[in-house]
C-alpha cells in the first residue's frame, strides 16, 4: 500500500524531490578520471539503455489510449442500450437501468471490468430469462450486451498488459549504471556542470518514475479514462463526455 501511495505523488514534486537529492550528490560524490575504454562502456550502456527503454514507454503510453478508446466505447455501448430502454414500462425499464448502473459502479470500484463481472452477468441472465410482451426489445438489450463482451475482454487484456518483471530488471541495471557513470565523471567545480548533471540525472530518474506510473495506471492520464463511465452514472445515463 505504501509503494502505491507514492505512486500517486505528481511527477513535478518527483522532480524537484531528485533535483535537489542529485545537485547534492553531484557535489559531495568524489569525481574520477575515466579513460577511453570506460568511457566507452559508458557511450554504450547509455545507447542501450536508450534503445530499451524508448519502446517500451511508447507502448505502455498507447496501452493506455488503446484503454481510453476501449472505455470510451463501452461508455457508448450502455449509453444506446439504456436510451432504447424508453420503449419498456417503466418497472422494467428502471430495473434494467438499475442492474446497469450497479455493474458500472462495481467496475469502477475495482476499475476493471472482472469487477462488475457478476453485475453484467446477472444482466444478461435477466434477459435470457425474460419471457413476455416486451421480448423482442429485451432480446435487443441482449444482443448490445452479448456485443459489448469484446469491448470488455478487450480492456481486461490490456489492463494485464503491465511491464514485465524481466523488462525491469535489464532497465535497472542499464540505468543504474549509466547514472553511476554521470555522477562519477569527475567535472572539477563547476556550478553550472554540476546544474546540468543534476538536471540530466533527474531527467534520467523521471523516465523510470513515469515508466512505472503509466505500467500502475497511477498516471493523470491514466487516472481520466474510466471518466465515460462515471460521467454515465453521474448524469444518470444522460451524457458520458
Amino acid at each position: 500500500m505504501r509503494h502505491f501511495l507514492l505512486l500517486r505523488v505528481r511527477l513535478s514534486y518527483y522532480f524537484l524531490f531528485f533535483l535537489v537529492v542529485f545537485t547534492a550528490l553531484s557535489y559531495f560524490v568524489p569525481g574520477q578520471k575515466f579513460d577511453s575504454s570506460a568511457l566507452t562502456l559508458f557511450s554504450v550502456n547509455s545507447f542501450l539503455y536508450g534503445f530499451y527503454i524508448a519502446p517500451i514507454l511508447g507502448a505502455q503510453k498507447g496501452r493506455i489510449e488503446e484503454m481510453h478508446r476501449l472505455i470510451r466505447a463501452e461508455a457508448n455501448a450502455l449509453f444506446s442500450l439504456v436510451l432504447h430502454l424508453k420503449h419498456l414500462p417503466a418497472h422494467l425499464r428502471n430495473d434494467l437501468q438499475n442492474m446497469v448502473s450497479d455493474y458500472i459502479r462495481s467496475e469502477l470500484h475495482d476499475m476493471k471490468p472482472a469487477g462488475g463481472e457478476a453485475k453484467y452477468e446477472a444482466l444478461i441472465s435477466f434477459c435470457l430469462e425474460y419471457k413476455g410482451e416486451h421480448q423482442e426489445q429485451i432480446d435487443k438489450t441482449l444482443d448490445a450486451l452479448i456485443a459489448n463482451q469484446q469491448n470488455r475482454t478487450n480492456l481486461s487484456m490490456q489492463l494485464s498488459n503491465r511491464v514485465y518483471s524481466n523488462e525491469w530488471m535489464v532497465m535497472s541495471v542499464l540505468f543504474s549504471i549509466t547514472l553511476g557513470f554521470i555522477l562519477l565523471i569527475n567535472i572539477d567545480n563547476t556550478p553550472l556542470l554540476h546544474v546540468v548533471r543534476a538536471l540530466l540525472c533527474t531527467g534520467l530518474t523521471m523516465l523510470i518514475i513515469i515508466l512505472l506510473k503509466l505500467s500502475t495506471l497511477t498516471h493523470k492520464k491514466a487516472r481520466q479514462m474510466w471518466g465515460p463511465l462515471r460521467k454515465l452514472t453521474d448524469t444518470h445515463f444522460y451524457r458520458f463526455d
